[in-house]
């Protein structure tokens, strides 16, 4: 179907028919290349068309026409992905669902909000301050809660409080034929039938287009205090956290940042932390249970020789604190002009991560690459952090070589290949590794959600399954 056919099909499909779509429908260079990419090395690729719908309603009528026609969907967020979630591989329609951005309810009784898709965590995060509220995940970009619940992300704070998965209760979403499906309630559990919701986040768009959901929200804790510790090492950083972790500690964050990626930020952003590996705590609740928790960190890191605690104590320090370890990628790549981030994210049982570190710090040096290593420490997800000339044939593929290589250990300590970012386009052969087993029923639910093999094709899976294959 000609591009310029399509894009009227789905003006006529947002409008009744009308002669306006109001700018929705955009086959602009500019529009297609925003939405060719997201933030990784990925290559990208231009879809034919992007089309911005308003609603739920609108979703239905741009996926029915897709489904009818045999067209791409690839839904669209904020483009903040890492393993290239967003590139339309086989063009067609790039969703974009930022204009889903209405905060539908905040239920403080319940401790649940419900949002579009569209709707950016700081939005939320704003609308549930007013109410002495927060939601917890936090990948460190402004993502949307779609995109978030699509790719079951987590970040710094997941030790405490679990990533997406377990924080949202309840979907609204478009099936690939268009029909439109709940799942879940306003309850704070349920036990009905199959988890359909627990299916839908994670999926990554290759299963339906996830609309509206409902998330669980917290209080506000009334008690907050950070702390930055230094390490003679980065094996010792990886043994204090999991000594926190075993020993049951309740704090919210427990990161961990080697000495190349503070030095990074030392020169992007002006600070003068000291240069060696180092762990950004925080613990926060009641000012009793806090002031327990920091001690027991304390403890286990002089045990292993800690040269540095600072306490952080005041709003502001904290803030600064989190806000360069959420920039870190921002300033590594400060660090190399020019170049794209190449992120790993394997994960392992948080006592095999002093040495699931040692061992890619030693694959970084035989394969002559520099890298951040750094990481979730509370959780054992361990993140690489190249930067990668994608024109370089020998560097790409000797980054190719390290993430192969790291998959394999994570695995052979009983990990797995990603611990948040989810598969993409980069992981597809590491899915296959890691679950050769489960992928072929992975496949046949995919079938049945979609037949046609028309959503976020070449993701998950190395080739999309579909009913005219079979």
């Amino acid at each position: 179907m000609a591009i310029d056919d399509l894009a009227v099909a789905l003006g006529a499909a947002l409008t009744d028919g009308g002669l306006a779509d109001g700018g929705r429908v955009s086959v602009g260079e500019s529009d297609r290349d925003l939405h060719s990419a997201d933030i990784s090395f990925h290559r990208p690729r231009r879809p034919d068309v992007v089309v911005y719908p308003t609603s739920t309603r609108e979703v239905s009528r741009v996926l029915a026409l897709a489904h009818e026609r045999r067209i791409p969907v690839t839904p669209f967020g904020a483009g903040s992905s890492l393993e290239g979630h967003i590139i339309p591989t086989r063009g067609g329609i790039s969703l974009d669902l930022s204009r889903l951005d209405r905060i539908v309810e905040i239920a403080p009784d319940d401790l649940t909000a419900t949002v579009q898709a569209g709707v950016t965590r700081s939005a939320l995060a704003r609308a549930a301050g007013a109410h002495g509220l927060f939601f917890p995940v936090d990948p460190g970009a402004d993502a949307t809660l779609g995109g978030m619940a699509a790719t079951n992300a987590a970040g710094t704070t997941t030790i405490r409080y679990g990533k997406m998965r377990a924080n949202v209760l309840a979907l609204e979403a478009v099936l690939p034929d268009g029909r439109v499906v709940r799942t879940g309630s306003r309850a704070p559990k349920t036990s009905a039938g199959y988890d359909l919701t627990s299916l839908l986040v994670g999926s990554e768009g290759t299963l339906a287009v996830i609309t509206e959901l409902r998330v669980r929200l917290y209080g506000i804790p009334e008690h907050v205090v950070a702390q930055r510790i230094s390490f003679p090492s980065l094996e010792a950083a990886c043994r204090t956290a999991a000594a926190v972790v075993a020993a049951g500690s309740a704090v919210t964050r427990l990161e961990l940042l080697d000495a190349w990626t503070i030095g990074a930020i030392n020169a992007h952003f002006g600070t003068a932390y000291d240069e060696g590996p180092c762990l950004l705590v925080e613990a926060a609740g009641s000012e009793a249970t806090v002031e327990a928790d920091l001690e027991l960190v304390r403890e286990s890191a002089q045990a292993e020789g800690a040269t540095t605690i600072i306490d952080e104590r005041e709003p502001d320090g904290q803030a600064r604190l989190w806000a360069v370890r959420h920039e870190a990628a921002y300033a590594a790549a400060a660090v190399s002009p020019g170049r794209r981030e190449r992120a790993t994210d394997t994960c392992v049982p948080v006592s095999e991560l002093a040495a699931a570190v040692a061992f890619a710090r030693a694959e970084l040096a035989r394969l002559g690459l520099d890298g951040a290593i750094l990481g979730h420490a509370g959780d054992g997800n361990v993140h690489v952090s190249l930067q990668v000339d994608p024109d370089d044939e020998a560097e790409t593929s000797r980054a190719d070589e390290l993430v192969a290589s790291l998959v394999a250990d994570a695995l052979a300590r009983g990990g797995t290949c990603t611990g948040e970012h989810g598969v993409g386009l980069g992981k597809l052969g590491a899915l296959e590794l890691e679950h050769p087993d489960l992928v072929p029923l992975m496949r046949a639910i995919k079938l049945v959600f979609d037949p046609h093999g028309i959503m976020n094709p070449g993701k998950i899976f190395s080739t999309t399954p579909t009913h005219e294959e079979h």
